[in-house]
């Protein structure tokens, strides 16, 4: 397949002409039901602008659940996330604080609160031309699962709201309905996304020859690589790089004017975040 590069640079509030265009190619290249495919889909970056967890964190300090010089801390995270796409050590910093966070809170509580942070913060960050994307394979008959780092609760709003059929994402280990602080198994990340992925097209006889999966981050080409289609979607230099040279689709959302605003929010968020740890320092004493 020779590679093609797809650009939307509407309004993120809803469908433009270039998303509308899209979702009919999509929809003539899935036009036979096909129950042994799926796509699979990142959620950070991908689905969605920005970090989801950054999102629950900020929801989760409103409601008290930390301090102000934590979420300064994780204002810059969110800044490098903009600015330069995810990694291992970004990723493995964010799980360690929200292992944190949620220890000792009940499943249900922090079920409860994401369906509440979807709402007040998640719903307007999602790409409108990935969700027609995801919608054209359900269209067609097709499974659609997220794929992601974040907490298993928050995949499972996402996917639930945005009517897919499922989300595989970090498990986190709780007793007698209360989260210990601890992980069942690894953050589901780089490669292990790929090893949840050949697991479910075992468990429900998925043909991943037949499958798509879409992801921004070369982090993911593991997966990425497993499926017969896969697409960079709103990629990464590295993953741009690796998508050019292997004739993988590219899809950009970030083009044009919206990437350069991007740009100056990251470069706003940068000093706000600034000010925030400077405030924090002021006004929090040095141990929690």
């Amino acid at each position: 397949m020779g590679r093609r590069e797809l650009l939307d640079d509407g309004p993120a509030g809803g469908l433009v002409a270039g998303s509308v265009d899209l979702t009919r190619e999509v929809d003539a290249s899935l036009a036979a039901p096909d129950s042994v495919a799926a796509a699979f889909f990142d959620v950070d970056n991908t689905i969605m602008r920005g970090a989801s967890i950054f999102h629950l964190a900020l929801g989760l300090w409103r409601r008290d659940f930390f301090t102000l010089r934590d979420v300064a801390a994780m204002a810059w995270k969110q800044v490098r996330f903009a600015l330069l796409g995810e990694s291992l050590e970004h990723v493995e910093a964010i799980r360690e604080q929200a292992l944190g966070f949620v220890a000792g809170h009940s499943v249900a509580e922090i079920g409860a609160i994401g369906e509440e942070i979807y709402d007040e913060a998640m719903a307007e960050k999602m790409w409108p031309g990935v969700i027609a994307l995801a919608r054209s394979h359900l269209d067609a008959g097709q499974e659609v699962w997220l794929v992601t780092a974040t907490p298993v609760e928050v995949a499972q709003v996402i996917a639930s709201r945005l009517g897919l059929t499922g989300a595989l994402g970090t498990v986190a280990e709780s007793v007698d309905g209360v989260y210990t602080g601890r992980l069942v198994g690894e953050a589901l990340h780089g490669p292990a996304k790929a090893v949840a992925v050949r697991a479910l097209a075992r468990e429900r006889g998925l043909d991943l020859a037949r499958c798509a999966a879409y992801s921004d981050s070369a982090n993911d080409i593991p997966m990425l690589t497993l499926v017969g289609t896969p697409c960079a979607v709103n990629p990464d230099a590295a993953l741009r790089q690796h998508a050019r040279a292997n004739g993988w689709t590219v899809r950009d959302y970030r083009t044009g004017r919206r990437a350069a605003r991007l740009g100056l929010r990251a470069a706003a968020a940068a000093a706000l975040a600034g000010a925030l740890a400077a405030a924090a320092a002021r006004r929090l004493p040095s141990t929690r």
